[in-house]
């Protein structure tokens, strides 16, 4: 039997639990090999054990070369969750791409109000702030939309991504095309590789996290392995998700894993206002230059 093959098989059958003592064991025995400490990485970021799934990342890129990319995309990518982790608390606050628009001030700020127990009042600003929103028309995977959205309402129109070392949030009218990469491996039920087309046409390689905020801490396996969403709802009437990302238009619901290309109908007099994040000072061109292909 092939290695990990007994692991893999433990994941088809949901007992990550199983999977992730299947995968030591493989590292034990043959401690000098890269193979099993790359599987076990990514179990431990399955599993939200971000510490030690870097741990496994780096002794695993010591060990050979032919790592490298992989090592470097994803070492840059795991000190991100546990400020995405923050954020979503209401502790700290995203990195935007592009001007301050209110809309997403507010939606930053119901985070905050959440994470303060304010759960009526955080509400009412999600209300005002996706009436405020602009609605972005175009089609997924050929099928037209008048409008796109994150199916949890904590994000709506905007597009969760980690830019190089960079956890950030894109407003989708910012953007012309997103094209998704199908999943191989297991570090894809985590992230999402894609291409980002933006408005000013720069291209920006980014991960998008495959699943909600949460998700990885859920006692369901088939959440935190992404096979199914869950929606949940909390006081002041707000759905958040566990498990894999949807995303919602009027046309239907897409699970994130399933998609292949959007291409957004963007209004370039304001999807090229895109002079700076919200909360950093660096510029959101400069973030699309230093990042092609």
């Amino acid at each position: 039997m092939e290695p990990g093959a007994d692991v893999r098989q433990s994941l088809k059958d949901g007992d990550l639990a199983k999977a992730l003592e299947q995968a030591k064991t493989l590292v034990r025995k043959d401690p000098a090999s890269a193979k099993p400490r790359i599987l076990l990485f990514q179990l431990f970021a399955i599993c939200g054990d971000w510490d030690r799934s870097l741990n496994q990342l780096a002794v695993a890129g010591d060990m050979t070369a032919e790592t490298a990319l992989m090592v470097g995309t994803y070492r840059e990518a795991l000190p991100c969750e546990p400020l995405r982790a923050r954020i979503f608390a209401g502790r700290e606050t995203p990195i935007v791409l592009g001007k301050p628009e209110n809309w997403i001030a507010l939606l930053i700020e119901a985070l905050r109000l959440d994470g303060l127990g304010k759960t009526e009042e955080a509400a009412a600003l999600r209300v005002k702030a996706l009436d405020e929103a602009p609605a972005t028309a175009g089609t997924i995977d050929g099928t037209p939309f008048s409008w796109i959205a994150d199916g949890d309402q904590r994000l709506g129109p905007v597009l969760e991504a980690v830019v190089k070392d960079r956890y950030c949030w894109i407003p989708l009218h910012r953007i012309r095309s997103i094209d998704v990469e199908p999943p191989t491996d297991l570090r894809d039920l985590v992230w999402t590789a894609v291409t980002l087309t933006l408005a000013n046409g720069g291209e920006i390689v980014a991960l998008v996290p495959t699943r909600y905020p949460g998700s990885a801490e859920s006692a369901d396996p088939l959440l935190r392995l992404a096979r199914r969403t869950d929606w949940v709802e909390t006081p002041g009437g707000l759905y958040t998700g566990l498990g894999q990302r949807m995303l919602a238009t009027d046309a239907g619901e897409h699970a994130l894993m399933d998609v292949r290309r959007i291409d957004l109908a963007i209004d370039l007099a304001i999807g090229l206002d895109a002079g700076g994040p919200a909360t950093a000072e660096d510029g959101g061109d400069a973030m699309a230059e230093d990042h092609h292909g």
